[in-house]
């Protein structure tokens, strides 16, 4: 019996095996044999395509919007951190001395 590592595919991988799944001009098994691929791997990423197509459309935002209000709650949140630290560093040195 032979083992054979577990192949992480990469997000964009999948998305073009779904993509073209989702196309429908050729079969599963030929698509799998052209990835690479388990033909049931192919039915599985399409399923899942199909149910979280409607997600992107969600909230009429594109990811990139969501990334970009991700990182200016952080960056508010370092600033707060640091104003903090500033003044437990002050008040340890007022102890301290």
């Amino acid at each position: 019996m032979s083992t054979r590592d577990r192949r992480n595919h990469s997000p964009q991988f999948k998305a073009r095996v779904a993509l073209d799944a989702l196309k429908e001009d050729r079969t599963a098994n030929e698509i799998a044999s052209h990835h690479g691929i388990h033909p049931s791997r192919v039915g599985l990423w399409k399923k899942i395509a199909l149910e979280r197509l409607a997600e992107i459309f969600e909230n009429g935002r594109r990811p990139a919007d969501d990334k970009a209000e991700l990182i200016a709650r952080l960056y508010q949140q370092i600033g707060k951190l640091q104003v903090e630290l500033d003044g437990l560093k002050k008040k340890a040195g007022d102890f301290l001395d």
